[in-house]
């Protein structure tokens, strides 16, 4: 079974939730998540990995803009 965290999303439509996310083989979350919206995919909102901290775990999702 793959590690997981848990990322707050910043800014946008779902700003202020989380989200869980597989790590990846190097211990890392995707770069981007497509947060969906009332639509699904019509709707859904992109979501960009940053670093938010000092220490190497510390990330959040800030909103780009809708996908489509």
């Amino acid at each position: 079974m793959a590690a997981t965290v848990e990322i707050p999303l910043v800014d946008g439509p779902a700003a202020g939730q989380r989200v869980v996310v597989e790590l990846d083989s190097n211990g890392r979350p995707p770069l981007t998540h497509h947060h969906l919206g009332p639509g699904g995919l019509a709707a859904a909102e992109i979501y960009e990995l940053e670093s938010a901290g000092e220490e190497a775990r510390d990330w959040r999702y800030c909103w780009r803009g809708p996908a489509a």
